[in-house]
This record gives structure tokens, sequence and C-alpha cells, in this order.
């Protein structure tokens, strides 16, 4: 649908045009406009993942407090864990329950679940699996709460972008209203573009638009952190 979008629109702004870089603005536009400029459904999700992960890592302290063991205390949670993970965490029982390595069969989980806090907490397990972990309920407490904070951390700098992003929403609006209604009511004010002088020039301003929806895109972008068991990732999300 985003194609078909993208096209229409691009066949749309030949039709009302005739101009060749028309055609490219506006199904550049179409395509990645909703996505810069509609709701943040990314900045969502993420943080409903790391709420999950809090919350999870409370079940397993909990189960585990309770004299459960490890493997024990994942799989009862496999059916109750929150719904962001629930198909990692009953893909992680399921690892454990064929006698995969726990160390390894975490690893996956943590870079299923793609948050850093989660490599903390798969690497707490992964101790307390190969190794008597002291204090391992404290620990994971202390993770469950730093994850929270995060979540809330998340959501205060998503507040305060939510002016740029608003403000980004009107200049368009009236950007493209100002060119419809020059459009239907004085193409002649818009005739110096039918040239190919006319063409770079228009190629110029879509390329200046194209850097700041670039930078507003990347001004909107969190950065998580560091990840412990799966650093390269990391290191692509930041480049």
């Amino acid at each position: 649908m985003r194609l078909a979008g993208a096209i229409g629109a691009g066949i749309a702004g030949w039709v009302l045009t005739g101009w060749p870089v028309a055609v490219l603005l506006v199904a550049a536009g179409a395509w990645w406009l909703p996505s810069l400029l509609g709701p943040d459904r990314g900045h969502a999700e993420r943080v409903a993942r790391i709420e999950a992960v809090a919350s999870w890592t409370e079940q397993i302290r909990d189960l585990m407090a309770g004299a459960s063991g490890l493997q024990h205390a994942i799989a009862a949670t496999a059916p109750i864990a929150p719904a962001p993970i629930r198909d990692e965490v009953a893909q992680l029982a399921e690892q454990l329950r064929t006698a995969r390595a726990p160390e390894a069969a975490l690893a996956e989980f943590a870079r299923d679940v793609d948050i850093p806090t989660a490599d903390l907490v798969a690497a707490a397990l992964s101790s307390a699996a190969s190794r008597h972990a002291a204090d391992l309920g404290t620990l994971l407490s202390s993770l469950a709460e730093a994850t929270r904070e995060q979540a809330a951390m998340l959501v205060r700098v998503s507040a305060s972008r939510a002016r740029v992003r608003t403000a980004m929403r009107i200049i368009v609006a009236v950007t493209l209203s100002i060119a419809i209604v020059l459009l239907a009511f004085n193409p002649a004010y818009l005739a110096p573009y039918d040239s190919l002088v006319g063409q770079l020039v228009l190629t110029l301003i879509g390329g200046l638009w194209a850097i700041a929806l670039v930078w507003l895109s990347r001004l909107a972008r969190t950065d998580l952190g560091p990840r412990v068991l799966h650093p390269q990732a990391h290191a692509e999300t930041a480049s």
C-alpha cells in the first residue's frame, strides 16, 4: 500500500505539473512523510518492550525466590509473559526444554528482544545458570527498576520532541498548501520551473527539504545505550 501510494502520488505530480523532478519529489514525499510526521509507532513499541522486559524480570525473580529453578521459572512465565515479548519468552522456554545450553539460548533471546537491558537480564540469568549467583533476586530487582526508569525517560524525551514534530507538520502543510493553491489558481507564477534551469532549482529545493527531513528523523531517534551481548548491533544502529 505504501508503494502504491508513492507511485500514485508520483503520477499525480506528473499530471498536475508535467515536471520530471516533481514526480520524484512527490513520490519520495508520499513514501517518507507519513512515517516522519505521523505518530511515532516505533517509539511506542520500543517503550512497550522495555516495560515488558521489566515485568518479565520481576516474574522470574519472584518465581526463583520461591525455590523454582531457572528453567522451570522461564517455562512458567512463557504463557503469562507480557505480550510484547511473549513470543521471545516462549521460544526461550522451548529451547531450554530441548536441552540447549542456557547461555546460548539466553543470548539469542536478548538478540531477539533487541533491548540493551534485556542483555543485562540475560547475562544475570546466564550467571545463575552456570554457577551460583549471589543475591540474584536483588540484582534482578535492580535491573527491573533501571528498565522502568529507562522507559520513563523515553516517555519524557518523546514529550519534549513532540513540539518539533508538530512544528514540522505545520511547515510541511503550509508549504504544500501554497504549492497546490498556486498550481490551481496561478500557474503562471510557477512557469519558470518549466525550463531546464527551473528543474535544476527545483531539484536543489527538494534536496534541501530531504536534508531537513533526514535531520528531523535523526533528532527523533533515541539511542538506548550500548549492547552488552551484541555490541555490533549497537554499532550498526549508531552508524
